[in-house]
């Protein structure tokens, strides 16, 4: 099976259009005003309107106010929420509710207690994100740069649908797919040259790695 690919945090057309021609199947823009990677909604829902039908538009939003939800919701038009706060699986099943939207939840993890509140919203979540827990200090809940131990993903039953962030690149993406049973992957600083500032190149080298390493699977029809 072909591997998920989400790039994050996208700002500008020309890194959009990149991933698009990859064969992006998700293209993320970040809500939350302390990420080097915010983005208006109004802007975001530009930026998309060339993804619209070729990919999943993903809204990611920390712990957001109703009406913030309702402006991404209303300008952006997403095609998945990605909830990367503390959100409750009642809170979840009110958002999914309100909007009609999918959800994927975010899981910060560092141990395998972090993995373990993942049970509470089996059959609520349509979807998780496992990312590396941020460095103490750090306000930004993703996009730091940083792995956790994929061994601790280990015990998750394989029928749990998960995509996997923190850290990816192009030197490791392929290790971490060896290694995990993630069927879509998640980049964000792996692909920028600076905090928030995506690389075309560095997109395309991205993809290339993800492509040389579904290769043999693909082959195998696995």
């Amino acid at each position: 099976m072909k591997t998920d690919i989400k790039i994050c945090g996208l700002k500008t057309p020309e890194a959009i259009d990149r991933a698009l021609k990859r064969g992006a199947t998700h293209i993320g823009f970040i809500f939350f005003e302390k990420s080097p990677r915010y983005i208006e909604p109004d802007l975001a829902a530009k930026l998309a309107e060339p993804a619209r039908g070729k990919a999943k538009i993903v809204a990611v939003v920390v712990d957001p106010t109703n009406d913030e939800l309702d402006e991404i919701v209303s300008l952006l038009k997403p095609d998945i929420l990605q909830l990367h706060g503390n959100e409750s699986p009642e809170h979840v099943l009110t958002i999914k509710a309100l909007y009609g939207l999918p959800v994927m939840k975010v899981f910060s993890v560092r141990t395998a207690d972090d993995l373990r509140r993942v049970e509470a919203y089996i059959g609520i979540a349509d979807r998780f994100l496992f990312d590396a827990k941020a460095p103490k200090g750090s306000e930004l809940p993703g996009g730091n740069g940083i792995s956790f131990d994929w061994s601790l993903l280990s015990w998750l039953d394989g029928s749990i649908d998960y995509m996997l962030s923190g850290g990816l690149n192009k030197d490791n993406v392929a290790d971490a797919l060896a290694n995990t049973k993630a069927r879509g992957i998640d980049v964000s600083s792996g692909v920028e040259t600076a905090p928030g500032v995506k690389s075309v190149a560095m997109i395309d080298e991205f993809f290339d790695a993800v492509e040389e390493a579904d290769a043999p699977v693909m082959a195998s029809g696995s």
